[in-house]
């Protein structure tokens, strides 16, 4: 596995893959890698012949500082997992490297970047779509790897993608879960072990959203309200949204005719945590 700390170096080697035949594929993270990034890197394995990781905690799309600050950082750990995991490229960039002195340029999303986790963190898809872009520029993919636990932000990066004639392919990854239900992610890390049980209120909800439309509930108010009362029996977690949208537009649903996108996020103590899932009726 070869470690490329800047936008020259990436390039170069991302040239030298592209001359010789080989489709790349990207899988960006913010590191602190669990199960579920190494799912993602076994995807993009099935859709090119090198895979590039990067690990970059993206100082422009925290909106709060001490979120930044308490954001896990595993690097060696995380080199290592990549390397087992037969990824061929790993691109490390620096904050100074990718925001130097005098930055000022900026992608702005559209609507979709507006709901949900965009009413709540201002600026944080604007991080989003401008360090993706920079990864995209430096690692020059094929194909982009991204999971759906992040609903919105994959529907922002597709939206990007087409909109900006990237020719890049932005594959969606279903959400990887622990064995409890709760959906993997680097943030899990930080609750206590009270927190982390707490945290099951999400999965339950879930499954209480789920079975109330497989038994024929179709009314987007008492699917939400149903998964909120569920939420609400765990004393430690605080409702930031619960949510039901059109998947494709993320536009507000009432009634579901069809493949439903339930969005949930909430805070146990200083940590959120978001989750994403598809109602069908």
């Amino acid at each position: 596995m070869r470690r490329f700390l800047t936008p020259a170096a990436m390039h170069t080697w991302a040239d030298e893959q592209r001359s010789a035949g080989h489709r790349i594929a990207l899988v960006p993270t913010m590191g602190a890698l669990h199960a579920g990034h190494m799912h993602l890197i076994d995807v993009a394995k099935q859709h090119a012949d090198v895979v590039v990781a990067s690990i970059f905690v993206n100082p422009i799309q925290f909106n709060r500082a001490d979120d930044f600050t308490k954001y896990p950082r595993t690097l060696d750990d995380d080199a290592l997992k990549c390397a087992k995991a037969g990824v061929q490229g790993l691109y490390l960039p620096t904050s100074d490297m990718m925001y130097p002195d005098g930055y000022e340029t900026h992608v702005l999303p559209g609507a979709l970047a507006d709901p949900l986790c965009g009413a709540g963190r201002p600026g944080h898809f604007r991080g989003v779509t401008t360090v993706v872009t920079k990864l995209f520029n430096a690692a020059k993919p094929h194909v982009g790897v991204f999971g759906q636990k992040d609903f919105q932000q994959l529907a922002i990066i597709r939206r990007m993608a087409i909109d900006l004639d990237t020719g890049i392919n932005i594959v969606g990854v279903p959400t990887v879960r622990e064995d409890d239900g709760l959906a993997m992610s680097s943030r899990n890390a930080r609750l206590s072990r009270a927190e982390r049980f707490a945290a099951r209120c999400v999965p339950d909800a879930i499954n209480v959203a789920t079975r109330a439309v497989a038994d024929g509930e179709l009314s987007a108010a008492v699917i939400a309200g149903m998964a909120g009362q569920e939420i609400g029996h765990q004393r430690l977690a605080q409702v930031e949204y619960i949510d039901i949208r059109d998947p494709d537009t993320l536009h507000p649903v009432h009634h579901l005719d069809g493949p439903t996108l339930l969005a949930i996020a909430i805070w146990i103590g200083d940590v959120r945590l978001i989750d994403n899932v598809i109602l069908t009726p």
